[in-house]
């Protein structure tokens, strides 16, 4: 295919995908022969990502992977200092580089790089032929130095944050457009590349003085006219340091290529070629889900044989949901309890009909001892589908009864020397304990995660899976469905809920292993053990208990917001001259800068006037209307949020709220409150210090 009109090219900075990579998993070594390939292994599950992911409107019909060259670029001759304090990169890294390379070309997509070069080069100089040739070009990078190219054609996405970068993002960077950028980056120089910049200078002032002088030549030239002396003085005497800045920032985009974009049209992989290097490289997990896409067979690859006193990794064994075990007898989980016991410890997970452990019922039970070797125990899966009207209770055959599985599993459940392992222990502990099962002791794989890596990522189960065992569990919506039409659990068919159930197990267990040595490493076990852990049993009891919430008061209170509302529109609607929605921000927008002609009105990207607090703070000063929709707004909050929303949130067998508080919700460490948030009961405001006159004793 010629690169043309309707043509959209796909150019990925292959280097921001290897330090991600590397940085995001922790370190990994085939086991074959101890060579380090982390690194590889996240840069090929974010390629496979990148692949499955990309159909529709956007798919690309050309691309390519876009590397540096190793060694130093032209840049190195204008200034020997470009990039000079960069540390060199990690030892355990720099031999899995080819590897990538090698990676990309198995996947059957192009992989470019050119001596004397960055990656950033080629892809200014390839984004430009492709805008210059009518087609779209899409940089799959969040690079600032990238964003000079943005624009008519051209735009960036930052993969991990899944967000289009465009002339407004750039903006919002920069404080200028897409070609003032390089501008703005002589001026302010930048230490991770070492380009020295005007001193004193950082990106707000430099935005501000090419937004007021329209371009850097013309700044430097009337340099003598700026007040601040300070300022005057930087850019007089730093002329030349300037103007070398721009030239290391700015990007060639006339390279001369040996390839061009018709050559990275877009081609399938071959199975056996990517099948191939996968096995080389020992992934498994990452090999099946290749394969699956692919529709061939996996690769047998070898166990290597363990070396007398070497510790073999449990989460070598492929996770393979085919293989879990439905318990459908009392002869079948009697074996599997007698395994719990002679182990020591078992990995436990819930299924029920509800989030709200409160009056969640249960549907099963998962239980895994092994890495690949899992089960469930079906109690309360009933017949009927989704679109069943009557529902019905009648049970899915292939059950034991709820109180035989609970009687057999309650010694266990209950043994002290028997460690139960979950994902979130708390809220199976509060299921279990509608069944009058305490469970202890526990181990819980999101606060092992909270304590070894709070503030790097989420803690929960699919996003570990993925960032740590390379595994992307069967999601909860195959199942379920989504929206209006959702259907809960005990209405999935047993045969598909054994497969996603028992995997939830599997996977707790190997993060288990996985994390809990590295407590010691990490020294953090002393936060693990003496706060997070112990923290579990309190939080659920107080969960449980509740908070008591006075719901005639809330109704009183919600009445009052309602009928002050009432008086408030009335104003606003004489205020702006006739009736309107006050609830939407459009047309309030267009009543202020389109009738009234007020000051200040900034369309975002919909089209719409910005609206929020701070703009209607400033307009409040000009007319009486921005001060009435505020307090409008106000007690619209209050209102839905606080008054009628704690009313819905009131447990009818209890009359109390249950809130839950997340262990894992900041990473300072504190508590957060959820379902609802009793830790934000408002106080500045009279109305809002009214609520806390909700919450009452007995």
């Amino acid at each position: 295919m010629s690169f043309g009109k309707g043509c959209h090219l796909h150019l990925i900075d292959g280097s921001a995908f290897i330090f991600r990579a590397y940085h995001a998993l922790p370190p990994l070594t085939r086991k074959s022969d101890g060579l380090p390939i982390g690194a590889v292994a996240g840069f090929c599950n974010m390629l496979q990502r990148y692949v499955e992911d990309n159909s529709g409107p956007d798919a690309p019909t050309h691309v390519a992977v876009i590397f540096d060259y190793s060694g130093k670029s032209f840049r190195n001759e204008m200034y020997d200092q470009y990039k000079a304090n960069r540390p060199p990169a990690p030892e355990d890294l720099v031999p899995q580089f080819p590897l990538t390379r090698d990676a990309t070309r198995a996947f059957n997509i192009a992989c470019k790089e050119v001596e004397g070069f960055e990656a950033d080069d080629i892809i200014a100089t390839l984004a430009v032929q492709a805008r210059e040739a009518g087609g779209r070009c899409t940089i799959i990078s969040s690079d600032k130095d990238l964003m000079q190219l943005v624009g008519s054609g051209v735009e960036m996405l930052d993969a991990m944050k899944n967000k289009r970068i465009d002339r407004d993002g750039v903006h919002e960077k920069f404080g200028v457009g897409p070609e003032r950028v390089v501008d703005v980056q002589a001026l302010a120089g930048d230490s991770v590349d070492n380009v020295p910049g005007a001193p004193g200078i950082g990106i707000k002032t430099a935005a501000l003085l090419i937004n007021e002088y329209g371009d850097l030549e013309s700044l430097l030239d009337r340099a003598e006219e700026i007040k601040q002396p300070k300022r005057r003085q930087s850019l007089i005497e730093n002329r030349a340091q300037i103007e070398l800045s721009k030239k290391l920032v700015q990007l060639d985009e006339g390279m001369e290529l040996d390839f061009t974009i018709d050559d990275l049209e877009v081609q399938d992989a071959d199975a056996d070629t990517l099948l191939g290097f996968l096995a080389e490289m020992e992934f498994r997990t990452l090999a099946k889900r290749a394969a699956d896409k692919l529709g061939a067979e996996p690769p047998v690859i070898a166990e290597p044989v363990a070396q007398a006193g070497a510790v073999t990794e449990d989460e070598s064994v492929p996770i393979d949901a085919e293989k879990y075990e439905w318990v459908q007898d009392r002869a079948a989980l009697d074996r599997w309890i007698a395994q719990i016991m002679k182990r020591g410890y078992v990995a436990v997970d819930t299924e029920t009909n509800s989030l709200n452990e409160m009056v969640a019922e249960l549907a099963g039970i998962c239980l895994s001892v092994e890495p690949g070797e899992a089960c469930y125990i079906p109690v309360g899966h009933k017949k009927g589908a989704s679109d069943d009207l009557f529902g019905g209770d009648e049970l899915q055959a292939g059950q034991m009864p709820l109180q035989e599985v609970l009687d057999a599993l309650q010694p266990m459940l209950e043994d002290a020397s028997v460690l139960k392992i979950f994902q979130n222990a708390k809220y199976d502990c509060k299921v279990f304990a509608n069944y009058n099962v305490t469970v202890a002791p526990v181990d819980d794989t999101m606060l092992l995660s909270y304590a070894l890596h709070a503030g790097e990522h989420n803690h929960g189960m699919d996003a570990l899976s993925e960032r740590y065992l390379g595994h992307q569990p069967i999601s909860i919506k195959t199942l379920l469905g989504t929206g209006k039409s959702a259907i809960t659990f005990d209405k999935v068919p047993i045969e598909d809920a054994v497969k996603y159930a028992a995997e939830d197990a599997d996977v707790t267990l190997r993060l288990w292993k996985m994390f809990k040595p590295k407590l010691h490493q990490k020294q953090v076990t002393t936060v693990y053990e003496t706060l997070e852990r112990p923290l579990v049993p309190v939080l659920a009891q107080m969960e449980r208990h509740g908070i008591k919430v006075d719901r005639d008061t809330l109704s009183r209170m919600s009445n009052a917001f309602a009928q002050k509302m009432a008086e408030l529109e009335a104003d606003i609607h004489e205020a702006a001259g006739r009736s309107f929605n006050v609830g939407s921000p459009k047309q309030l927008g267009e009543i202020l800068f389109d009738e009234m002609a007020l000051p200040g009105g900034k369309k975002g990207k919909t089209g719409a006037y910005a609206t929020g607090v701070d703009v209607l703070e400033d307009l409040a000063t000009e007319h009486s209307l921005p001060g009435l929709v505020l307090d409008w707004r106000q007690l619209s909050k209050l209102k839905s949020t606080y008054t009628d929303a704690l009313q819905t949130h009131i447990n009818a067998d209890t009359g109390r709220v249950h809130t839950s508080y997340v262990q894992t919700g900041a990473n300072t460490g504190r508590l957060a409150s959820a379902d609802p948030n009793l830790q934000n009961i408002p106080v500045r405001s009279e109305e809002g210090r009214r609520i806390r006159e909700a919450f009452v004793a007995d």
